[in-house]
């Protein structure tokens, strides 16, 4: 594997550190903040499930999976903010993640694009010589 500039590489610390706070930070607010839930805790594991989806990826520094990793980030953004917007009591917890899932989300976003680059994969241009 080619060497990774270090740009790129401060990118992928931000995208894993933001990924790993977010899978330490999302349990702990569905299992244990947020215990009184009405929902069964059957369904709140499941839905954690989505989480677990990128973790090999992102480990292994693969620019694709950092790429539409993005789409689970902002699932779990969306539901954040909702639960903070409706949660007063839970507005700590809730900015905190919050700031995690935007770090994963806009770390790897920008790791996917230099890594990319890097490595010499993207889109090919169509060609418009018909």
């Amino acid at each position: 594997m080619s060497q990774m500039a270090t740009g790129t590489a401060r990118w992928l610390m931000a995208a894993r550190l933001g990924y790993l706070a977010s899978l330490v930070l999302i349990p702990l607010w569905v299992l244990v903040v947020d215990s009184d839930s009405p929902y069964s805790l059957g369904f709140r594991v499941g839905l954690l499930i989505p989480l677990l989806l990128p973790a090999v990826g992102i480990l292994k520094a693969k620019p694709y999976t950092h790429a539409w990793s993005g789409f689970i980030a902002s699932l779990y953004l969306l539901w954040g903010a909702t639960s903070w917007w409706v949660s007063p009591d839970e507005r700590g917890i809730g900015s905190i993640v919050i700031l995690t899932l935007s770090t994963w989300l806009l770390a790897s976003t920008y790791f996917a694009r230099h890594r990319g680059r890097e490595l010499g994969l993207g889109l090919k241009k169509k060609d418009n010589q018909t």
